[in-house]
């Protein structure tokens, strides 16, 4: 799925850490970070965090649950 416009980034990952299975984030190579990895979300934020805001991310989450806790998140902020 493709999140946009995330202005919280605490609270992003705040609902990633909440997620049950495996949350990643798709690189524009098509490399996968795993985003419950503190580490992994530390480099990929800074990597493409400018302005206080990411504009555009790919994101795969396995489970449905948490699919609707992402998508619960994106239209709730």
């Amino acid at each position: 799925m493709k999140v946009q416009n995330i202005t919280d980034i605490n609270k992003f990952f705040e609902v990633v850490d909440q997620c049950k299975g495996r949350v990643e984030l798709v690189t524009g190579e098509g490399d996968r970070l795993n985003l419950k990895s503190k580490l992994c979300q530390y480099v990929s934020m800074a990597n493409i965090f400018s302005n206080g805001e990411i504009p555009e991310l790919e994101i795969v989450a396995h489970e449905k649950e948490d699919i609707d806790r992402l998508i619960a998140f994106m239209m709730n902020n």
